[in-house]
């Protein structure tokens, strides 16, 4: 099914890699390392300089569900909704349109938990329900690889168990699964196949079992010591005087006569760092665009942000000012092609792109957080040509980069490797003992939890 023999390429190098039918594979790899080029030569997008065998599926039976294919989907969603021109409906393209007629009522969308979203549009599904919908459309598309790029982000508990447990069966019935992961912790018992690309040369492990293979793994993934000293708050907690940085009472949400939530009560103190968690579609993000005033319905709840009654005149501006915002819906909409030393910086003035000129105090930070984060030699390269996972540690940097009062990190180690991961939840540890700034992070992931943060809001 692939066959690979010396295939060389000045930005992929591969030695001997077979992958037969029935079989399951996991890569391994960290952001940057080269797994994009994995799934552009299983697409047949990529051709190499020179290749001593070369077998590969056709390209019309390989499915290839990533972050870049729910951008590019979410991206033509934006340009075909119609809705800000005619009188034409909401929703735009609905979940089920992606999905054969014929499949409707298959039993698999149902544990997928999307049966009850069929009529909902595309680009009102949650990231990880959107995720699960791109995978239904390949399995159902009779493909017989199927390459899944980190598919377990940004899902809940449930969800990760039911598409892994689907993959599993899917596995055995003869499609060959390709999972491209990041993190180590990711990877199914039944997935027994292991490979590793680092630096874009990829090297066959072993068997997930073995005692090698794992301590290959421990090798290659080991953490190398941060020296670089920790960039300064430009500003301190000491000056803000309210009692509450957030305090919704009864908050409802409600589209197309559907609630969100209901009669929902959250108060969030200074330094009261919150950890939220829920189901997929349960309204996580929603609540987090309700406190940054991006959810219109948040002039119709009584809810108070820093200081300030939403809808008695404030700006939304000024008081973005004071907040440091990821998420994937600003990952999406960030699709200015910037310097990185231009997105970091862009966190000073809230803005997608800078349309100013910054202060050498406001760069020096800036070339700080890059340092924390091994990508100061970088910060000249376009923001674009980076890996998903690496765009989102320099968004991470963005929301940091001001020392806000008021961090919304919305499942922000989404597509990030397991070190840089551990270096964010490491800069959380260090921000709460700073006593600073607040965190709010949404997050699946129990060694995400933290003993920092102080009030658990399930919804």
């Amino acid at each position: 099914m692939i066959n690979i023999v010396n295939f060389v390429h000045d930005k992929l190098t591969i030695n001997n890699w077979q992958v037969n039918k029935n079989e399951s594979w996991c890569v391994l790899g960290r952001n940057g390392s080269g797994k994009q080029y994995i799934n552009q030569l299983l697409t047949g997008d990529f051709e190499p300089t020179s290749s001593e065998q070369l077998v590969l599926p056709q390209k019309n039976k390989v499915g290839m569900i990533s972050f870049k294919a729910q951008q590019e989907t979410y991206e033509n969603e934006l340009i075909i909704d119609a809705t800000d021109y005619a009188d034409v409906s909401e929703v735009g393209t609905k979940a089920k349109e992606f999905l054969p007629e014929d499949k409707w009522q298959d039993p698999l969308i149902s544990e997928f938990g999307l049966s009850h979203r069929l009529d909902t549009g595309y680009l009102q599904l949650s990231t990880g329900e959107s995720r699960k919908l791109l995978i239904l459309q390949a399995i159902f598309s009779g493909v017989e690889i199927l390459v899944c790029d980190n598919p377990f982000d940004s899902l809940d508990i449930a969800s990760c168990e039911a598409l892994s447990n689907a993959l599993d069966r899917l596995s055995k019935t003869g499609i060959t699964i390709i999972l491209m992961l990041s993190n180590r912790q990711d990877i199914p018992e039944w997935c027994t196949n292991i490979a590793f690309i680092e630096r874009g040369q990829f090297t066959v492990i072993g068997q997930l079992e073995d005692n090698e293979t794992k301590k290959q793994l421990d090798v290659l993934l080991t953490p190398t010591p941060d020296n670089t000293e920790w960039p300064e708050n430009i500003q301190q907690l000491s000056d803000f005087k309210d009692p509450y940085l957030v305090k919704l009472t009864k908050g409802t949400v409600h589209y197309n006569g559907v609630n969100v939530f209901e009669d929902l009560d959250v108060a969030i103190n200074p330094l009261q760092h919150t950890l939220i968690t829920g189901a997929n579609g349960s309204g996580k993000s929603t609540l987090m665009q309700l406190i940054t005033g991006d959810c219109p319905q948040c002039y119709s709840n009584d809810i108070h942000v820093l200081g300030y009654k939403r809808g008695s005149g404030e700006s939304i501006w000024e008081l973005k000012k004071q907040m440091g915002i990821v998420s994937a819906e600003l990952h999406r909409q960030y699709r200015v092609n910037g310097e990185l030393l231009t997105v970091v910086l862009s966190g000073f003035y809230d803005s997608i792109g800078m349309y100013q000129q910054a202060t050498p105090a406001e760069i020096k930070i800036a070339r700080q957080w890059l340092d924390k984060v091994g990508l100061l030699a970088q910060e000249h390269t376009l923001f674009k040509s980076l890996s998903y996972g690496e765009q989102r540690l320099v968004l991470i940097l963005r929301a940091l980069v001001k020392s806000p009062y008021l961090i919304i990190l919305d499942e922000p180690t989404q597509g990030l490797d397991e070190l840089n991961r551990h270096r964010i939840l490491n800069f959380l540890e260090h921000l709460e003992q700073q006593k600073h700034s607040t965190m709010l992070l949404v997050s699946h992931r129990r060694d995400e939890f933290l003993a920092l943060f102080k009030q658990h809001i399930k919804l």
